[in-house]
């Protein structure tokens, strides 16, 4: 059987005002109507049964994802005591489903990604699935890059791969790199070779737990008692406070050797700040995206997000405005990774009521 992760254990700190520790942006409508877990349950209609789909997320915000997804059964809300990256995350709900079904196949997704063009999104997914059947073989979703993005880290792969005939298929991976300055990102596009990593994967159960166990064993030990036994609220604990924390891509992904790419060229977005909320909003005139009461004057390309008063800007361009109950963002729009630094020095100075 096909089964879903998606990955809602985060806060969303670049989106700040508005993503707090009691409501980060997976549970938020930042983009459309739904909130982006919905969003990403909803898209998996026609390809995953909603009984197959598992949420992987914080202790704190479980009652607030059954809320929010009440159709996905309450058993496959899986908490996290504590955050400790996606190795660990991905290896608990790897033994969870493994439990349940030895044959299963995952498709791990983050939570708060925006994707546009839900059927190709359906046909890459499906040729992911169709090659993380071969033994030991895991997949990952890139994105085809469409400008040299520096916030990215980059997938490259064996061009001699692709089908003659110009039909999807899944690429030998040959290295991962990290998030590239200017340069080496127009590099990395005018070789033709490299995808933005976008973080969504797909394997056997047993696939991933063996990989696991060879390139990171304390991860898998942490969580080894869960193979065939009932879970454990204690042992779980536990096993996540003596975890290391490790990402998949680094722990798993660029040590592993039968990994492959399936390029991905649906509309997609991390919406990992504001910049990407302005990308995906509707402009008006002078090319500003307004939500809320607002008054603009002299100003372009801006994104004014305004709750509960009016908000007035003038003779300002390329600007970010939150305004929330409680606090107002004001910020460049190339700024807006810089917002995290906020988050860290309100936890700094201990003013919890605004984080």
């Amino acid at each position: 059987m096909i089964h879903a992760v998606i990955m809602a254990g985060g806060i969303g700190s670049r989106f700040w005002p508005r993503s707090r520790r009691t409501s980060p942006k997976q549970f938020l409508s930042i983009v459309g109507q739904n909130t982006l877990i919905q969003a990403t349950v909803a898209r998996l209609q026609g390809i995953i049964p909603v009984e197959n789909i598992h949420v992987v997320t914080n202790e704190r915000y479980v009652e607030t994802t059954r809320s929010q997804l009440p159709a996905v059964p309450s058993e496959n809300i899986l908490a996290e005591p504590v955050s400790r990256n996606t190795a660990p995350c991905i290896t608990y709900a790897a033994f969870h489903i493994h439990r349940k079904d030895p044959d299963a196949t995952m498709v791990v997704l983050p939570a708060d990604h925006v994707i546009a063009d839900v059927s190709r999104f359906h046909e890459t997914l499906k040729v992911g699935i169709a090659k993380s059947a071969e033994e030991q073989s895991l997949v990952t979703i890139g994105i085809e890059p469409t400008y040299p993005a520096t916030g990215y880290g980059y997938i490259q792969f064996d061009p001699e791969d692709r089908d003659p005939k110009g039909n999807l298929s899944a690429l030998f991976v040959r290295t991962f790199a990290e998030k590239p300055n200017l340069e080496t990102a127009e590099r990395f596009l005018d070789s033709g070779d490299f995808l933005w990593n976008s973080g969504m994967f797909i394997w056997r159960t047993d696939s991933i737990l063996s990989a696991v166990q060879q390139h990171i064993p304390d991860v898998y030990d942490s969580f080894a008692w869960m193979d065939g036994a009932e879970e454990n609220l204690d042992k779980l604990s536990e096993s996540f406070s003596s975890c290391p924390g490790i990402s998949i891509d680094y722990g798993v992904m660029e040590r592993a050797d039968k990994v492959y790419v399936v390029p991905g060229s649906f509309d997609w977005s991390d919406v990992g700040d504001w910049k990407a909320v302005y990308d995906l909003s509707e402009k008006g005139k002078e090319g500003n995206a307004i939500e809320g009461q607002a008054i603009v004057h002299d100003a372009s390309r801006c994104l004014i997000s305004a709750q509960d008063r009016l908000v007035a800007v003038v003779g300002l361009n390329d600007i970010v405005v939150v305004d929330t109950e409680d606090a107002l963002l004001v910020c460049h729009k190339n700024a807006t990774q810089r917002i995290k630094n906020v988050v860290d020095y309100l936890y700094t100075q201990r003013l919890d009521d605004y984080v």
